[in-house]
């Protein structure tokens, strides 16, 4: 399991401290998990699982596909809920400006982002 645990970790683009973090552990219990001299608890399985949207039967055995189906209004969710509780970055401020744009404002957004889809599926001859 510890394999899986650390690939967990790999596939959220978390250090080992954020990881911990996340899940209310110490850096060094997961350094310890992921090296597998330690076992995790049904609980620190329960919250990677719950965190991080993972397959329990994957983690424990290795079988089946390691994330669940993600429900578009959680997903949306969980974002909103990371950006409130980590530390002010890049992402919050984009949202935070994104909040702010008028109907006019959105309208552009979406004809710029149709004109750039069209230019990557056709790029200009040269």
């Amino acid at each position: 399991m510890n394999n899986r645990i650390a690939l967990v970790r790999a596939n959220s683009g978390l250090t080992q401290e954020k990881f911990a973090a996340k899940l209310g552990l110490s850096q060094n219990f997961v350094w310890m998990l992921e090296k597998g001299s330690r076992v995790p608890s049904a609980r620190t399985i329960s919250d990677i699982c719950r965190e991080f949207n993972v397959n329990e039967h994957w983690l424990r055995t290795g079988e089946g596909k390691m994330l669940l189906p993600v429900d578009p209004e959680e997903e949306i969710l969980g974002f909103v809920r990371d950006l409130l509780t980590d530390a002010p970055d890049f992402r919050r401020a984009l949202v935070r400006v994104l909040a702010r744009m008028t109907t006019d404002e959105w309208a552009m957004l979406k004809a710029k982002s149709r004109e750039l889809m069209e230019h990557i599926e056709t790029p200009p001859s040269q």
